[in-house]
């Protein structure tokens, strides 16, 4: 049934970048309602595309799936394609939105992304492609807003 995802059940080594990460779209059992899938990624970096230091953020990727999921075997590469990949924080965020979508069309998405402070300003990100679809269940993200170490 699932012969055709290569990643799956396989030693599988990081893409070199994200244009070269696949998200593979997998059938969505239950079609006939509406709910939300979220994936959580907290240790989630990327490179600074001036200075190449390591960004870190927290990303909080929920959506409601129409005909497919995404596989998370694809999804884990895919951000793990991120780590050598040097963009602003804003592109990330709203290019793993932007990948997710074409791969498997969701109802909708949000995306979340807390980054970590570099230079003491910590940015957040948050896109969604348009209103929650009626009667789905949309928890908070769960993480809190920067307070520094206090």
């Amino acid at each position: 049934m699932y012969q055709e995802y290569t990643r799956l059940g396989e030693k599988v080594d990081l893409p070199e970048d994200p244009d070269k990460a696949t998200l593979d779209p997998v059938p969505n059992p239950h079609t006939d309602v509406d709910y939300l899938a979220r994936f959580v990624a907290p240790e989630f970096t990327s490179l600074c595309p001036v200075t190449g230091q390591p960004d870190f953020a927290h990303l909080v990727i929920d959506y409601v799936p129409g005909e497919h999921l995404v596989e998370s075997k694809s999804l884990k590469l895919f951000l793990g394609s991120f780590r050598n990949h040097g963009a602003f924080h804003e592109d990330c965020t709203v290019a793993i939105a932007k990948r997710i979508v074409a791969a498997i069309s969701p109802k909708w998405l949000r995306i979340s992304g807390y980054w970590y402070p570099r230079g003491g300003i910590p940015i957040d990100v948050f896109y969604q492609t348009g209103e929650v679809p009626k009667g789905v269940y949309v928890p908070e993200t769960g993480v809190q807003p920067y307070r520094g170490r206090g």
